[in-house]
């Protein structure tokens, strides 16, 4: 039996589900008389959501509202279905995306559409698709709720800010089974004028009222002529602290500088600079090890990791270990932070932190200071195993 999908045919939530059915091989059917206003305020079809809303998927079940729900309802009609991800954590990473495209890249107003594309844009960078190497749902609902603002909004002036949404966008609706449904997209060349919702005065009204001197129109700007109002920037706790000894330039300069005798030079510099006060040292393990058993991928998470760090550079130095001949292989790291605790801020702002177990250094205990010296110069092996990768962040 078809599921029956109640939408207008131009309905970007219903596009959703569509296409999640092109790839899952569901045969949805959509009901394209339909139309808003006439059709959604039956009996019959409050009946299946209250709401008065579309889209609506009428199911041997029963009916089910909300778009994102429903495009999941009907990819779980596939067993196995790798638009869910290939483990638990990428399962995990394509919800994650999800909530973002809802709540983040539907954002209607400037100042939080350009935060929203460039964090987008940063994970894009090192990412063919949001979560693996494969669409998944996750691309499926981003595609779908991009989609109006490139054809609506969001002119070449704009995008081209954000490269990295734009090769994945145009590489997404280029996709056989979304452009089955989208079909041919183009880009927004002019902002649509947005009509005022104010009243016009009745023709009496307009003869009694005074004279006034006619007003220049407002001009309608592209959104990337739009600023935000300035604002006086909040400061970051870790600018409060009190002054170090420990310039962290300086030590980024020492270490990227040392070509030869990296203990002599680089690492006795290290502990030369290092202020106990103002920074601290903080070993990070890997939760999921047993989940890297291909080394590509492996690879890839570290360094999306790294990108996604980037808000933390002026107040961060790390080194990340990829540790194994053959999988599964470890993800250890070693993380120099301004202060004594890893900061609030990043474990905020990027959700890797979560997937890691941190442990502050104890120096006073020579193993573990020991430690941090192979980390930092990349000794192999490596606790008896052999370096796969090792990366810097600074």
């Amino acid at each position: 039996m078809a599921l029956v999908l109640h939408a207008g045919s131009t309905n970007k939530n219903a596009y959703k589900a569509l296409i999640a059915a092109k790839y899952s091989d569901v045969n949805v059917k959509l009901v394209e008389n339909f139309q808003m206003g006439v059709s959604n305020k039956t009996p019959e079809f409050l009946k299946m959501n209250p709401m008065g809303k579309v889209p609506v998927l009428e199911t041997p079940d029963g009916p089910i509202f909300e778009s994102n729900a429903i495009a999941r309802y009907v990819t779980r009609q596939k067993e196995n279905n790798p638009l869910h991800g290939c483990s638990l954590i990428e399962y995990a990473h394509v919800e994650q995306w999800i909530d973002f495209a809802s709540l983040e890249a539907e954002e209607a107003a400037i100042a939080g559409l350009k935060r929203a594309l460039g964090a987008l844009n940063t994970h894009l960078a090192s990412n063919t698709f949001l979560v693996g190497h494969a669409v998944t749902l996750a691309d499926i609902i981003m595609t779908c709720n991009l989609y109006p603002g490139f054809s609506h909004v969001m002119t070449k002036k704009f995008t081209s800010e954000f490269p990295h949404v734009e090769r994945y966008f145009w590489t997404m609706v280029n996709q056989p089974n979304i452009s089955a449904v989208l079909g041919e997209v183009k880009q927004a060349e002019t902002v649509i004028p947005i009509a005022s919702a104010k009243k016009v005065a009745p023709p009496k009204e307009i003869a009694k009222a005074k004279p006034k001197k006619e007003q220049p129109k407002p001009k309608v700007e592209d959104p990337a002529e739009e600023e935000e109002a300035p604002k006086p920037k909040p400061k970051n706790p870790l600018d409060l602290l009190p002054p170090s000894k420990m310039i962290l330039d300086e030590w980024k300069r020492l270490y990227s500088n040392t070509k030869t005798n990296f203990r002599e030079v680089a690492i006795k510099g290290f502990w030369d600079m290092y202020d106990p006060e103002g920074y601290s040292l903080w070993f990070c393990d890997y939760k999921y090890n047993d989940e890297n058993t291909v080394s590509f991928v492996t690879l890839n998470k570290v360094g999306g990791f790294l990108q996604r760090m980037d808000l933390a550079r002026k107040y961060a130095f790390g080194k990340m270990l990829v540790i194994g001949s053959e999988g599964p292989y470890k993800v250890k790291g070693l993380w120099l932070f301004r202060g004594q605790e890893v900061p609030q801020f990043i474990i905020d702002e990027c959700y890797d932190m979560e997937l890691y177990e941190w442990t502050k250094v104890d120096i006073s205990d020579d193993a573990q200071k020991e430690r941090v010296n192979q980390m930092i110069e990349d000794q192999e092996p490596f606790e008896g195993e052999a370096l796969l990768d090792a990366k810097c962040f600074k």
